[in-house]
């Protein structure tokens, strides 16, 4: 992983944007075009969760996402290098002070967001614009030298990488700066897990739960934030408010409102949601039956 790293990934994100975004165009055909990577997984997708568009719109959004997809991996690999200067300049925070009076409160709050548009380069540039500490929560990569590689470059800003709990740790003992925890909550829950159970996208869906648990522990109030492509290389994240009070709503309330929150802002921007994952692969009697092995064994 080391010769992968500084023999190819390290000189690539050396190169300027512009030959990086021609490169993303020759991916585009190989990757799409000849590969078909992950195609099926995401026409099934895309299909299912837009069962009134035309077949036309569903193709225009199936190729338009495959565009972004390879301007993502060009980008997420530029992140390793990129100088403030550029970042700033390719990365925005349209309403950053929705957290001023929380942080001139001394709170801590919650920050719940999708993988749409560049996660990566708000990985790398939210330090540079909250009042608060951005902590981001996230799990070890099993090779020890890329995650290494890969914290440290989306920290390079101010943001800290720890895991859930190391964070349920830092809450307790953190008395100067407010901390924003934050959480990606779009991912297709463990089948450990004991998921919050919706509609998404016109599919049963399970919801992790950790971001509003974290939450109610905590009496944090929580914050959604979806990043906007504006055109290619450009990014803006927009913050909304999703509760100031967690424990005064019932339980599953706030996973339904941030759910509904990035519900909405993918149908108004289809093409920049992350269509590869296996988000639906998981069906809620797969977590029934794995509950009913588990007390037949116990």
């Amino acid at each position: 992983m080391p010769f992968l790293y500084y023999l190819v990934l390290r000189p690539f994100s050396l190169l300027p944007s512009w030959v990086l975004y021609r490169i993303s165009d020759v991916m585009y055909l190989i990757i799409y075009r000849i590969v078909g990577y992950r195609r099926k997984v995401v026409r099934t997708n895309i299909q299912n969760s837009f069962p009134n568009w035309t077949k036309d719109y569903h193709l225009k959004t199936e190729r338009e996402f495959y565009v972004h997809f390879c301007d993502l991996i060009v980008e997420s690999i530029k992140a390793f290098t990129i100088s403030k200067k550029e970042l700033e300049k390719r990365f925005g925070q349209r309403n950053p002070e929705i957290f001023q009076k929380y942080f001139d409160a001394g709170q801590h709050v919650t920050v719940v967001g999708g993988h749409n548009g560049n996660w990566e380069l708000y990985a790398v540039s939210v330090g540079l614009h909250l009042p608060h500490q951005p902590l981001a929560l996230y799990t070890k990569l099993n090779n020890e030298f890329m995650n290494e590689k890969i914290t440290k470059s989306r920290s390079k800003y101010g943001l800290w990488m720890k895991s859930y709990e190391e964070a349920k740790e830092i809450i307790k003992r953190v008395n100067e700066r407010p901390v924003a925890f934050i959480f990606g909550s779009d991912q297709c829950p463990n089948i450990k897990q004991k998921p919050y159970w919706t509609t998404f996208l016109n599919q049963e869906t399970g919801v992790q739960f950790g971001t509003e648990k974290f939450a109610r522990d905590n009496n944090t109030p929580v914050i959604y934030g979806f990043i906007h492509k504006l055109k290619r290389g450009r990014y803006e994240i927009e913050y909304r408010l999703v509760c100031e009070n967690p424990n005064e709503l019932e339980i599953g309330m706030i996973s339904e409102r941030h759910t509904r929150m990035l519900e909405t802002d993918i149908n108004n921007e289809p093409s920049y949601w992350l269509w590869t994952h296996k988000r639906w692969k998981r069906k809620k009697k797969d977590f029934d039956m794995y509950r009913e092995e588990l007390q037949s064994v116990a």
